[in-house]
């Protein structure tokens, strides 16, 4: 930055972060008080990181426009954002949690399934199949 400005900044320096916090995260004076130094270093990287991503995608998506409007009319147009592969599940690690999964059953009933589904408010289907 300008060491000018820093100079006269300086004295000034509470009220600028809290005015930064203010605006951009919508805080009270009583909640930016309440944070400590560390978690004020903490947002401010994590704020840091957000303005970045978010260009980073806007390059992306413009780079992304202008070549395809100006690319050759043989040459395939670049995608905005790339598929994930699924990956095969390694079929010794699943059978493995299957056997896990069904000593648990033959001990502890299918109880479990019921509270992740309850937790999740998800409702239960009515069919089940049983994996083995």
């Amino acid at each position: 930055m300008d060491p000018q400005y820093d100079k006269l900044a300086k004295p000034y320096q509470k009220e600028l972060d809290f005015a930064f916090f203010a605006v951009n995260f919508g805080y009270s004076k009583a909640d930016y008080e309440m944070l400590t130094l560390k978690e004020k270093a903490f947002i401010y990287k994590a704020w840091e990181d957000k303005v970045v991503g978010e260009n980073y995608r806007f390059y992306n998506a413009v780079f992304t426009a202008v070549y395809n409007v100006n690319r050759p009319k043989r040459k395939k147009a670049l995608q905005l954002w790339k598929k994930e592969k699924v990956k095969k599940a390694n079929t010794e690690i699943v059978s493995e949690n299957l056997k896990i999964i069904n000593e648990v059953e033959e001990k502890e009933g299918k109880g479990w399934i019921d509270i992740i589904y309850r937790k999740n408010r998800i409702q239960k289907p009515k069919e089940v199949k049983k994996f083995e």
